[in-house]
């Protein structure tokens, strides 16, 4: 089981930026795909971006040029780097596995 934990969120005022990681625990990080989602106050969950142990990335087109998913195995950690932020970007940010485990969440609240 792999253990996930956010950070980086907070708020930011319309059109700011924020970074977000997802640190990792377990031996096999490197070769695991990795995704972020969100969750908005009354609304489901949603995928957000996408990224191979190779680096490959993919992104929901409601953050697509704005968002930018990385990863780096030797940190088996995941970033979430979010420019040109917009108030419906406000959710609750989570990190997922490939296996299917979650983090906690970080709270990502962009001011008009």
């Amino acid at each position: 089981q792999v253990q996930l934990v956010e950070s980086g969120g907070g708020l930011v005022q319309s059109g700011g930026s924020l970074r977000l990681s997802c640190a990792a625990s377990g031996s096999i990080f490197s070769l695991n795909a990795m995704y972020w989602y969100r969750q908005a106050p009354g609304k489901q969950r949603e995928w957000v971006a996408a990224i191979t142990s190779g680096g490959s990335t993919n992104y929901a087109d409601s953050v697509k040029g704005r968002f930018t998913i990385s990863r780096d195995n030797a940190k088996k950690t995941v970033y979430l780097q979010m420019n040109s932020l917009k108030p419906e970007d406000t959710a609750v940010y989570y990190c997922k596995s490939l296996q299917g485990d979650w983090g906690q969440g970080t709270q990502v609240t962009v001011s008009s």
